[in-house]
């Protein structure tokens, strides 16, 4: 297999992102001097947004659910009591470079330190990622270490966004960790696809069908406006390669926190093929309490679910707490 390093459509939609916040409301017939954003808060965690993402935002809408996905707000400025800046403890669980070793019987490699988009309610907004981009020395022992642990089967590509990285460092690292004998699963947690869906292009594609692990892939998608006929289409081709497709969301108030909208969420993702997967509960990382959802209205929406959907449709209710040997599932 031979990738040839140039620049393709994915690429330079990924070098011209929206980061002036006064550029995105304009473009959606909003005043920008409506809502002002500190310069601290985009000092610390910047505004990105693909064009393409905010393509299918509403014009004329400040309370559109993509939108307040991606505008930083006054409120990321608050201190609020029970949030951290690493609400996950995921600083005790990086034993290598670019690797987080949280769960038994599986490992995260950190593939790319950035992403498409800054989703800002992001639980990793502050993780050292200057301390986790592995060069290749590096890699071959965050290798040798994942070699020498036959406990672990399955790898999970993780950041930032993995498919924010280039494929021939993707392909080069796939084949290296298919070649480990006790791996049987790649597991790619990403949200390029759908934020960029050029990204699913033939080079992609070629790694993918060429590693004979078995494939998931864990999109990341929070509301029904989200999948439009080219997202779909994306995630079609990652069918025919045979990769499993799985969705997680984030509840979030003001986007996704009704029952209309999970229920939109979890039908549209079937009629794109990917099963819904899990629902997380907000990761209490500083500057995001604004997003909070209750566990008591969390569990009101998910028995509103139940009654709406068939039950491979319903996702799982989960938190993620440091410490613990597996996600906690509340329903």
């Amino acid at each position: 297999m031979m990738l040839v390093a140039k620049e393709t459509s994915w690429q330079r939609q990924l070098s011209d992102l929206i980061t002036d916040p006064a550029e995105l409301l304009s473009m959606l017939n909003l005043s920008p001097g409506d809502y002002p954003v500190p310069d601290d808060i985009l000092a610390t965690f910047p505004l990105k947004v693909p064009r393409a993402f905010v393509s299918r935002m509403r014009p004329g809408d400040p309370l559109d659910p993509l939108l307040r996905q991606v505008l930083p707000i006054m409120e990321e400025g608050d201190d609020t009591p029970g949030f951290t800046i690493d609400p996950l403890s995921e600083a005790d669980f990086n034993p290598q470079a670019g690797i987080l070793h949280k769960y038994q019987g599986r490992i995260l490699v950190l593939a790319a330190p950035h992403c498409a988009i800054h989703c800002r309610y992001c639980f990793r907004r502050h993780f050292p990622y200057d301390e986790n981009i592995p060069g290749r020395a590096h890699w071959e022992e965050s290798l040798k270490w994942l070699a020498d642990r036959p406990d672990i089967r399955e790898v999970i590509y993780s950041g930032g966004d993995p498919l924010a990285a280039n494929d021939r460092h993707l392909a080069w690292l796939t084949k290296r960790i298919s070649e480990i004998p006790h791996i049987r699963r790649l597991r790619i947690h990403t949200r390029t696809p759908v934020v960029i869906p050029a990204r699913v292009n033939e080079s992609l594609l070629t790694w993918l069908n060429d590693c004979q692990l078995q494939k998931v892939m864990v999109v990341h998608i929070n509301h029904a406006q989200e999948i439009d006929a080219e997202v779909a289409q994306a995630l079609q081709k990652l069918r025919n390669a045979n990769v499993t497709l799985l969705n997680q969301s984030v509840l979030l108030k003001g986007i996704n926190d009704n029952v209309d909208a999970l229920e939109a969420l979890s039908e549209s993702l079937s009629a794109a093929g990917v099963l819904p997967y899990y629902l997380h509960m907000l990761d209490r990382v500083q500057g995001v309490a604004h997003f909070n959802v209750s566990d008591d209205r969390a569990f009101a929406l998910m028995d509103k679910l139940k009654a709406r959907l068939p039950g491979f449709l319903v996702p799982s209710l989960v938190r993620e707490e440091p410490g613990e040997t597996s996600k906690t599932r509340l329903i």
